[in-house]
């Protein structure tokens, strides 16, 4: 089977990987806060509809311009990657293995357009983040609670992103070969690498897999392979092993990574 661009938001949450939109699709857990938030496929396709509008009508940004995603895993993560694959922005991530994430300045001269970031990991981009035109900080709070305090010159993303409608926004003429992140790698590339990973993870249609976040922060694993294979995600930050089991057998998990 030829591998589902990214850039295709619908096809990738509703189509035939994806088949039932009311099931849930990722689940979240913060063992530290107590937080569990769980989101369908259409709700999370809902967010990264909301974000997209927020890049594309807020931002005037489309294919080929450039963004970064200095997120943990998370699923406000999940709704940023996904909204600006959506309209044909390319993303770089910290955890990229593919080129990586360059300040601007001699022999790098391209900005940024956006930005998204926490502020435990502003002081970690200082060369990186003030050269974005549109910076956003993302709280991660439990139950989507706004920021009490943002720090200056960024907006708060929820804040920001709320006002947006939440239906899906068209994709327009974004292509596989287009390029997906600013080293060069293109949809259809990250499409494949996807679904090899998926293979490699043996994940299927139907499978539930439990995510340590402290141990696999790419979103190619937490995120697009499982998409790829059908498969459901529970992402655990700051796990309690403890506990582990009883939470496999709650969530009805069928592999752990």
């Amino acid at each position: 089977m030829q591998p589902t661009p990214t850039a295709d938001l619908t096809a990738l949450l509703a189509g035939d990987a994806v088949a039932a939109t009311d099931r849930a699709l990722l689940t979240y857990y913060d063992d530290a806060t107590g937080e569990r938030t769980e989101l369908s496929a259409s709700a999370l396709g809902g967010w990264a509809a909301r974000t997209a509008g927020l890049l594309r009508q807020g931002c005037q940004l489309g294919i080929g311009d450039r963004a970064a995603v200095l997120l943990p895993p998370h699923w406000q993560t999940a709704a940023v990657l996904l909204g600006a694959w959506s309209i044909g922005v390319a993303v770089s991530f910290r955890s990229f293995a593919v080129g990586g994430l360059k300040p601007v300045g001699p022999g790098n001269e391209e900005p940024l357009e956006a930005v998204f970031v926490t502020p435990r990991r502003l002081d970690s981009w200082l060369e990186v983040v003030p050269a974005a035109r549109h910076r956003f900080v993302l709280g991660l709070a439990p139950n989507g609670a706004l920021m009490d305090e943002v720090p200056t010159g960024y907006r708060d993303y929820l804040a920001e992103v709320s006002s947006y409608p939440d239906n899906i926004v068209e994709p327009g003429p974004i292509q596989r070969t287009d390029v997906a992140s600013p080293d060069g790698t293109t949809f259809r590339e990250w499409g494949a690498v996807a679904h090899e990973i998926a293979a490699m993870l043996d994940l299927r249609m139907g499978d539930r897999l439990l995510v340590d976040v402290a141990e696999h922060e790419e979103p190619l694993k937490w995120l697009l392979a499982p998409l790829a294979a059908g498969a459901s995600v529970v992402l655990c930050a700051n796990l309690d092993h403890s506990g582990l089991d009883a939470r496999i057998a709650a969530e009805g998990i069928t592999r752990v990574l």
